[in-house]
């Protein structure tokens, strides 16, 4: 099963290293905070072999980061291990180039219902303002509250 989660690293432990059965290992683990619900919440993840701990030099405190990840337990002496292994680190994408907030459809587009954020021109074309503007560009507020 791979996972994908999304948010800033916070701390990176040191590698760790050593020789097995298997020949020459290196890890080193990392902790991501990410938004669960309401609070801010705390994982740590592993990355193993020099590749992937080359990879993860690049990304410093701070960096926003999307990890794929797989979980995996074992046993040890009745007790039960379990690994969060990163596969895949990305900075975080961030919005496209042509991505904007103003949801406002030009005059060409749409059905003719634009919205108009200035209160003093939409109460001269009469589209999207409830209230209207005297002279002065002043605008009458006919709220109840």
């Amino acid at each position: 099963m791979a996972l994908e989660i999304e948010g800033k690293i916070i701390r990176k432990l040191g590698v760790q290293s050593g020789t097995s059965a298997r020949g020459e290992w290196s890890k080193q683990e990392f902790v991501v905070e990410y938004q669960e619900g309401s609070f801010p919440t705390q994982a740590c993840f592993n990355v193993w072999g020099p590749d992937k701990v080359k990879d993860l030099e690049k990304y410093q405190i701070g960096d926003k980061v999307k990890v794929s990840f797989n979980i995996s337990s074992r046993e040890y002496n009745n007790r039960w291990y379990t690994d969060l292994r990163a596969w895949k680190i990305e900075a975080e994408a961030s919005a496209p180039e042509n991505y904007t907030t103003d949801y406002a459809p030009t005059g060409a587009e749409g059905s003719g219902n634009t919205f108009t954020p200035n209160p003093a021109e939409a109460a001269s074309t009469g589209h999207g303002y409830v209230g209207g503007a005297d002279s002065n560009g002043q605008v009458e507020d006919d709220l109840p509250f």
